[in-house]
């Protein structure tokens, strides 16, 4: 396999197709509009600079890896060739199981369409398609050209020698793969989304504030970063959508959204992203700030 293309030229879209390309892959990353390509390739670039300084990437194979990328405006002409479609488009069930259906329209016949969801039902995604034995979840983690997981995620119908073939993939591109069954949140977010929304509630009750609930899951089990950090990372409102899924798909009430985090993704506190979450993000420094709403 040689031939692969992204959809979504986002944080995960630009990363994937980052690591695809590094690891000697023709990668067609697809979007919408060429303004957002044109800074994902901004985005890849300093991604590959930051490999050059520390000295795991030479110049010369830098130069390749862009090389190897080139960008489409129309998902028909970029899957034409594709062996691997790998989406990677907003977590949104309704835009994916459009893509979905573009995607066996165009893609060849014997390609397998991957998502890379954090939620949604593999099964679901494969129906719109005449292929389900070929659709499958490729969930990476981000930062895309750091973290070594891909959480691949077998459909109902999905066939053992695709699943096989996902697997070998990922470990080409210097992963290690994690099989697991098609349910709600999978494995990594029906375990880490209860632990983020819980410290939401902890904050939301007053147990704690922001930094104190981060340092304990710090300090006390020893994690990268805490929970309430780690969301506005990721994003509130994709916090919020996988709790829905898991919250819907498993009908149980513990997966409940808690009330904060439903206003603050109402109110546009989303984050990182949007500059304001639990944290401030527009300081322009690396330290920690907490919003001020959060502040005592």
């Amino acid at each position: 396999m040689t031939n692969v293309a992204v959809i979504g030229s986002g944080t995960m879209g630009n990363g994937i197709a980052h690591v695809f390309a590094q690891h000697g892959f023709a990668v067609a990353l697809i979007d919408i509009n060429q303004p957002a390509l044109d800074k994902a390739l901004g985005t890849i670039g300093k991604n590959l600079d930051r490999q050059v300084a520390k000295g795991s990437l030479s110049e010369a194979d830098k130069l390749a890896t862009i090389g190897r990328i080139t960008t489409f405006t129309s998902i028909a002409d970029g899957v034409r060739k594709a062996e691997l479609v790998v989406e990677a488009a907003t977590e949104n069930v309704d835009l994916k199981l459009q893509i979905f259906r573009d995607l066996d329209q165009h893609a060849p016949q014997e390609a397998i369409l991957a998502s890379n969801t954090s939620s949604i039902s593999i099964t679901k995604i494969a129906a719109v398609t005449k292929r389900t034995d070929k659709v499958i979840g490729m969930h990476f983690m981000n930062p895309v050209p750091v973290m070594k997981l891909v959480e691949v995620i077998r459909g109902y119908a999905t066939s053992d020698p695709v699943t096989a073939r996902i697997m070998e993939i990922s470990r080409q591109l210097g992963k290690t793969p994690t099989e697991v069954n098609d349910y709600p949140g999978f494995v990594a977010n029906r375990i880490l989304m209860p632990m983020i929304n819980e410290a939401i509630y902890s904050l939301f009750e007053g147990v704690a504030g922001v930094e104190e609930i981060d340092t304990v899951m710090k300090l006390g089990m020893a994690h990268p970063m805490g929970p309430l950090q780690l969301a506005d990372f990721i994003g509130l409102d994709v916090c919020l959508a996988i709790l829905r899924v898991l919250h819907d798909g498993l009908g149980n009430p513990k997966y409940a959204p808690c009330p904060l985090l439903v206003n603050m993704v109402m109110a546009g506190r989303l984050g990182s992203k949007s500059g304001e979450g639990f944290y401030s993000w527009t300081h322009g420094t690396k330290e920690l700030v907490v919003a001020e709403r959060f502040r005592k």
